[in-house]
């Protein structure tokens, strides 16, 4: 019988609620309890697909092929449990189900409103899938008191009702601001939280408390007092040195322990030893390699939020440091001096997904730069296109390759795709259909050629890997790109689409249309991302 943690925000966002959720799981998942982590979207897009990763982050891809928050990638890298659609939810698929329904007439002429029928449908999502777990952790974003999000916390307190205080708990995570000129921390921003979400109906049981210094004992008691919580259930939540610190501090803070005290459970303590492992390799590196990501979204970190932190934990199982250098493609577009000044000092170079041709070329010159002057370099998705264009142009002779996502071409070396395999059957698209969740999207399988680098790297000739793109390449020019060197060394399972290529006469040089980065945890650095870090050292051993 699943027990519910429900989570909110409040004051400001960007708290770290996602983050509070993924280290909570991996507490109570270290004290033997099964866990899963759902998160309520307000927002009224169906998923984030369609949206700029400027607006919204990058767009996290599950096994089951849904488009979700970034936030999942934290559930999944902290817990190891792998994400599924049911565990996203937002406004917009929420209406956009419940206005079908009404259109086939299912409602037998009743008013459509938002209570019950919008927190009838969130609560279904929540109680759904949980008969063999020990606590779900419900995540609702936005803070309180937006008011797209008032039905999630009407449906949270219906909930409560429903299900009773010993199968729910309300944590808050709030701020509590230092103010520098007056030399304080202020409760008052938090007091005014908790009252608003006490307003709806919802009070919380905990409280976890944002600051920057830590929080006196005084101000827990005052905090606690104006809140109606116990004064043990205020936890102080300073900023932490890195994001894997988080669950250690959160215990020693009797977060977890809280949770259980709230529930009336008893459990053994946590076994930590896993994260104070990833904290010791994070913090106390043997050395250090500086890796250049050639991309178009460089101005949001959280745009290549998973591929951040694949290639720190490419770090970790290597045991040093990982510097990342985030470079604009389109300032390559100026001259080759400005690529050398760029690109000369880095140890690795790595060109990420993408959509659209903003950037493009600049792409394709660090392709060439990595493999003239044999610096390791992967490619990701779009990165690999790339490096399959650049083969073209400048190894095998075909000067005109290009991308029909950039327009018509001659010689159309990457292209849309129309049809693949999967495992519900054969999938068809439409090159001028709708773009949300059209995709070919989650997780395929493919085969390694046995010889082949990337096949030594995995320990094995068959993979699965989540995908999530419109174009692919194109197959009919695998001979003349092989004659230059570029070798296909994965395959999907029919044969007919390149999942993997390579330069077997370059130190590192791979390329995968899939994207490794959803499935690299601290604990369980990707290979390919602990195989291109390695590269990486030996290259800064080298200069």
């Amino acid at each position: 019988m699943a027990r519910y943690i429900f989570i909110t925000g409040g004051v400001v966002s960007s708290l770290g609620k996602g983050l509070m959720a993924a280290s909570l799981a991996a507490l109570l998942q270290a004290r033997g309890y099964r866990v899963r982590i759902r998160k309520f979207d307000p927002y009224l897009n169906v998923d984030p697909g369609t949206m700029s990763p400027y607006q919204h982050g990058e767009v996290y891809v599950t096994d089951d092929g849904a488009e979700t928050d970034l936030d999942l990638g934290h559930y999944e890298r902290f817990t190891g449990v792998s994400a599924r659609q049911s565990d996203n939810i937002t406004s917009g698929r929420i209406y956009r189900d419940i206005i079908a329904r009404e259109r086939r007439g299912d409602y037998l002429g009743a008013t459509v409103q938002v209570i019950p029928h919008v927190t009838d449908a969130i609560k279904e999502f929540a109680l759904a899938d949980g008969e063999d777990l020990d606590f779900i952790l419900c995540e609702i974003g936005g803070t309180v008191g937006d008011i797209e999000g008032l039905p999630f916390v009407e449906a949270i307190r219906q909930m409560r009702n429903e299900l009773g205080r010993e199968r729910t708990c309300a944590v808050h995570v709030t701020l509590v601001p230092y103010i520098a000129a007056a030399g304080e921390l202020k409760t008052k921003p938090t007091q005014h939280s908790v009252r608003e979400l006490t307003g709806l109906g919802v009070q919380p049981d905990i409280l976890l408390c944002r600051c920057e210094k830590p929080l006196p004992d005084s101000e827990r008691a005052k905090i606690a007092l104006f809140c109606n919580v116990r004064k043990e259930a205020v936890i102080p939540a300073l900023d932490a040195p890195s994001i894997y610190a988080v669950p250690l501090q959160y215990h020693a803070e009797g977060l977890d322990a809280e949770v259980l005290r709230h529930f009336g459970m008893e459990a053994p303590a946590p076994a930590l030893a896993r994260w104070e492992d990833i904290v010791d390799r994070f913090h106390h590196p043997e050395g250090e390699v500086t890796i250049g990501v050639v991309g178009k979204y460089v101005g949001l970190p959280d745009a290549y939020k998973s591929l951040n932190e694949a290639l720190v934990h490419g770090g970790m199982a290597n045991r040093v440091k990982v510097n990342i250098r985030w470079i604009d493609a389109e300032l390559f577009e100026k001259g080759d001096a400005e690529i050398a000044a760029c690109l000369e000092p880095m140890h690795g170079i790595l060109v990420p997904g993408g959509f659209g041709e903003r950037g493009s070329e600049g792409k394709i010159a660090s392709v060439r730069f990595a493999r003239e002057h044999e610096v390791p370099f992967f490619g990701i998705c779009l990165g690999m296109q790339m490096a399959c264009i650049e083969g073209a142009r400048n190894t095998a002779g075909i000067g005109n390759a290009s991308s029909t996502e950039f327009g018509e071409t001659s010689e159309p070396v990457v292209g849309i795709i129309t049809e693949w395999m999967s495992p519900e059957g054969l999938q068809t698209r439409a090159s001028g259909g709708d773009l949300g969740g059209t995709m070919r999207l989650g997780a395929y399988e493919a085969r390694l050629a046995g010889n082949s680098h990337v096949a030594a790297i995995y320990g094995t000739t068959t993979i699965s890997e989540r995908h999530r793109h419109r174009y692919e390449v194109n197959a009919a020019y695998r001979e003349a790109l092989e004659q230059g060197g570029l070798v296909f060394s994965g395959m999907s399972p029919d044969g007919l689409l390149p999942e993997i290529v390579e330069r077997p006469d370059h130190p590192w040089f791979v390329g995968v249309q899939f994207h490794p980065e959803l499935k690299s945890k601290p604990f369980d650095p990707h290979p390919l991302f602990a195989g291109f870090i390695a590269a990486a050292l030996r290259q800064a051993r080298l200069v």
